[in-house]
């Protein structure tokens, strides 16, 4: 292990009455960074108010400064004001960006500056605070000026940061990693890579040290050509025995798998599988290191924050889980000297199958669609409902149409997050008479029947989809109940009757036998 000593300036001078307070407030920030440690730890200024107290040089270099001479401050900003206490959290940050940790603090003799970190000193080696793989620590100041005249400068001319890496970033250039490659892997594990194809990888370690992380580069194996890659495999040993395991990328899917269908949209790019020999009693944990090249996802409609890692796994819902996928910041990418054009992605596994590289999509359905009445006059409008819903893992935005007859009569345009829902309305007219199959994006609202008035038909005579005959129904006369004796009928009994009494009097007249 060794220890890095890295000399920054300060300037913190006490303002003539009516100067300017701390503020508060802290927040990260993404860019360039005044770097150390053979660039595995990062100090920027915060973005925030607090922030303001602290720059890069033109030599990058982080400057403290606290008085009128710093030039993100108001042009009337003099310092601090005298005869207070008074604190900034969060100034500037420090990252680590290596794969173990390191233990880091400020030396800084001035006892009325103090540099602070979550409220506490880290002021010297037995107050060092612990950074982890890419974790970020904010420091802020803590300034005595009590008893201090306009004019003092306080906390002398520079600080110093100090820390002590143990077990270094072991990830070796890609172009180490060939046929039968060794490499060390930190802290005395040895690592061979074999590359027999672009497509497969074989891997072999031993004298792991135990509970430790080790890093196996990969060499940019190609799971879709080179737009999609894996680019490094972590094993975290359990017991320090020898692994050997062995990847192979392919954009189809493997056949003891089966390709991968996900109900909230997740759309496959290409699969790799993961085989090995070890038990869990050797390993606790695996994470990929997975590139996809930029252009390659605008060719094919993807959102780069969308891509994420899938496990085959049985007791999934769709057989896929998905695994916890994180983004390499730009400020690590950048520190590491990741390409630029690619999206850099870790995702952690404690279990061992065929794994997916998918993009992670919106899916808009919309349902329950309705019609606020069955039947209108031509010329009138009805309004017709739905429910919209975003099923999908991504957030995303579909034009929703409305058909009747399968022919679209409007559009609307919805937004919604993963598991978002509303509801849209349309309120068309129809001039025609007729049926129609009204639907909201192949969701059937119902069917609404349109009368003429001209002929007296609307809401209050026609009949909507209940599967009768509509011209039978509005064709045939209605039933009339008796209520009189008719002229023209009294008529034609009359003449009946004549008919009857002659027949009678020829039946009279004919000779009997």
């Amino acid at each position: 292990m060794s220890t890095v000593r890295r000399t920054l300036l300060l300037a913190i001078v006490v303002a003539a009455a009516g100067g300017l307070a701390f503020a508060t407030g802290a927040a990260v920030v993404d860019g360039p960074a005044d770097t150390f440690a053979e660039e595995r730890l990062a100090v920027q200024p915060v973005e925030g108010p607090n922030g303001a107290y602290a720059y890069l040089n033109d030599d990058d270099e982080i400057v403290v400064d606290v008085s009128g001479s710093n030039p993100k401050l108001p042009s009337d900003f003099e310092g601090v004001n005298p005869g207070t206490l008074a604190s900034a959290d969060g100034v500037f940050t420090i990252t680590y960006t290596a794969d173990e940790y390191a233990r880091v603090w400020i030396e800084h003799p001035e006892e009325n500056v103090t540099f602070v970190a979550d409220g506490e000193s880290i002021e010297g080696a037995s107050n060092n605070i612990t950074l982890g793989p890419d974790e970020t620590v904010a420091v802020g100041l803590e300034v005595d000026a009590r008893g201090a005249v306009a004019g003092t400068q306080l906390g002398g001319d520079d600080f110093d940061i100090r820390a002590e890496v143990a077990d270094p970033e072991s990830v070796d250039s890609p172009d180490t990693a060939g046929d039968g490659d060794e490499a060390d892997g930190g802290d005395g594990a040895s690592t061979t890579v074999s590359s027999p194809v672009p497509t497969r990888r074989q891997f072999q370690g031993s004298d792991f040290p135990r509970g430790e992380w080790v890093t196996f580069d990969a060499g940019a194996m190609e799971i879709v050509g080179g737009d999609v890659t894996l680019d490094r495999v972590r094993i975290e040993s359990a017991n320090g025995r020898d692994v050997a395991f062995e990847t192979v990328g392919r954009p189809e899917p493997f056949a003891s798998a089966g390709p991968m269908n996900d109900s909230r949209g997740a759309a496959p790019v290409g699969y790799f599988e993961f085989d090995h020999t070890f038990t869990d009693e050797d390993v606790s944990r695996v994470r990929f290191s997975v590139s996809v090249d930029r252009d390659y996802l605008n060719e094919t409609g993807a959102d780069p924050d969308d891509v994420s890692l899938y496990r085959r796994s049985a007791s999934a819902p769709d057989g896929w889980k998905r695994l916890e996928t994180e983004r390499v910041d730009p400020a690590v990418r950048r520190l590491l000297d990741l390409p630029e054009d690619r999206v850099h992605l870790t995702a952690p596994t404690d279990d061992f199958s065929v794994f997916a590289v998918a993009t992670d999509r919106a899916r808009i359905r919309a349902a329950d669609a309705s019609l606020d009445r069955g039947a209108v006059s031509a010329g009138e409008s009805v309004v017709v409902r739905a429910t919209v819903a975003n099923g999908g893992r991504a957030d995303g935005a579909r034009d929703v149409t409305l058909t009747a007859d399968g022919e679209p009569l409007a559009t609307q345009r919805v937004e919604l997050d993963p598991g978002e829902r509303t509801v849209v309305a349309f309120e068309p007219t129809f001039d025609e008479p007729g049926e129609y199959d009204v639907a909201v994006d192949g969701a059937s609202a119902g069917t609404l029947a349109v009368g003429d008035p001209a002929n007296g038909d609307g809401d209050d005579t026609a009949s909507v989809g209940d599967g009768t005959d509509d011209a039978a129904a509005t064709t045939d006369p209605p039933t009339e109940e008796p209520s009189g004796i008719d002229p023209s009928n009294v008529v034609g009994l009359a003449v009946f009757v004549a008919i009857v009494l002659t027949a009678v009097a020829l039946v009279r007249r004919m000779p009997r036998s």
